[in-house]
């Protein structure tokens, strides 16, 4: 999955009609560039490939100062539902290495876009499929000393364990923090973050 086009389609959501240039510094603002690896190349190049595949459509943008007017877009229908499945795969697949771990920071950000037992589902699917991950890297390092490989290649093994147990334990703290009802949610009264600000 990738971060970088939920990031996207997350900002044009918020905005209603935003530029290449706003898009991009709305999210180096929020350093996305750092924790969902959205660098500016890959941002104008998500807004491009997202425009021919028709989950954005280009609008009149502003004049600008200096040359010509500034492509804007807008989220059509079809990129409002990739939004909705990116946001979800995000929070609910939970893969391995750092792509995962930027699919669901990215998708964090916009975790306020969803209804509150909507996002509760999800984390939960993804507690069930780290825990079997986490099931596998104990049984890896069990099993380790009957193959032919160093020692200490053990470690990598630990280091999974260690990863997975640590995102078990926030997400799991997640789901209790939003049956709790923090944060505002989609569903909920006042408006949440990464609300569209127009109908689409």
């Amino acid at each position: 999955m990738s971060a970088t086009r939920l990031l996207v389609l997350g900002v044009v959501r918020m905005h209603g009609v935003a530029h290449g240039y706003l898009v991009c510094r709305e999210l180096l603002t929020w350093s996305a560039d750092k924790w969902g690896n959205a660098a500016p190349g890959s941002i104008y190049h998500a807004l491009q490939q997202m425009a021919r595949e028709k989950l954005l459509e280009k609008v009149p943008g502003e004049e600008g100062r200096r040359g010509p007017n500034r492509t804007a877009y807008r989220l059509t229908e079809d990129g409002e539902t990739q939004f909705q499945l990116l946001l979800a795969r995000g929070l609910s697949e939970g893969g391995d290495g750092a792509q995962d771990a930027y699919a669901l920071a990215a998708s964090v950000t916009f975790l306020t876009a969803l209804p509150r037992a909507r996002a509760i589902s999800l984390l939960r699917h993804r507690v069930a499929m780290l825990e079997g991950q986490q099931s596998s890297a104990a049984s890896m390092l069990t099993h380790s000393t009957s193959w032919s490989q160093p020692p200490h290649v053990n470690e990598l093994y630990r280091l999974w364990e260690f990863s997975l147990r640590s995102t078990l334990d926030w997400t799991r703290q997640l789901i209790e923090r939003l049956e709790a009802g923090e944060y505002v949610m989609a569903d909920d009264d006042e408006a949440a973050f990464g609300a569209p600000s127009s109908a689409i």
